[in-house]
């Protein structure tokens, strides 16, 4: 039997704001973004911040958006579902992100996402204006820019993580902190 309290305490230690598991669809997405700006609402947050957490929350529901499909099109049905979690803890925004992903597409994400972390925010800022400019987009229609935006946008690290699920999937967290902005 599912302990109900148990989750609903364990969200509450955790600060939990905001929870899914699931197949990601545009209506969801809407919805998502709907509720959390209500929180944040709620919640008095001030409009920079809002802003900043509302644009990283779009770019990282977005990969899940585009990216899930990946590993469903070749392990079926169970592997289009994915997890998103957003808490607020110490000032900070946690945006949690986890889904299914290839094995074989392990490889090329890891480097991206360790290439746009050795980066400074100069450097980020030149690297998103030459992919920009370069034309180049992916099979998903985008040209590498979200993480580099996320990256951005935040100035912090992406935090990630592959865990092997079998020899053909892993399933991909991705963490993003984002901090309010400091008032000067």
């Amino acid at each position: 039997m599912i302990d109900a309290y148990k989750i609903f305490d364990n969200m509450d230690q955790n600060n939990i704001l905001l929870s899914f598991k699931g197949d990601i669809t545009s209506d969801l997405l809407t919805s998502i973004l709907q509720i959390m700006e209500n929180k944040m609402d709620h919640m008095h947050e001030e409009p920079k911040t809002k802003r900043k957490v509302y644009n990283v929350l779009v770019e990282c529901l977005q990969n899940l958006y585009h990216h899930m499909d990946d590993a469903a099109n070749c392990q079926g049905d169970m592997h289009r579902s994915a997890i998103f979690i957003i808490s607020k803890n110490d000032g900070a925004y946690n945006i949690i992100t986890g889904n299914y992903i290839l094995n074989e597409n392990i490889y090329g994400l890891k480097s991206r996402l360790d290439e746009v972390n050795e980066l400074s925010k100069d450097q980020l800022k030149d690297y998103y204006k030459s992919v920009l400019n370069n034309g180049e987009m992916s099979l998903k229609g985008g040209g590498g820019l979200g993480m580099i935006d996320i990256a951005r946008k935040t100035g912090e690290k992406l935090d990630y993580n592959f865990l092997e699920i079998d020899n053909k999937v892993s399933f991909f967290t991705l963490i993003i902190k984002v901090t309010q902005p400091q008032l000067i």
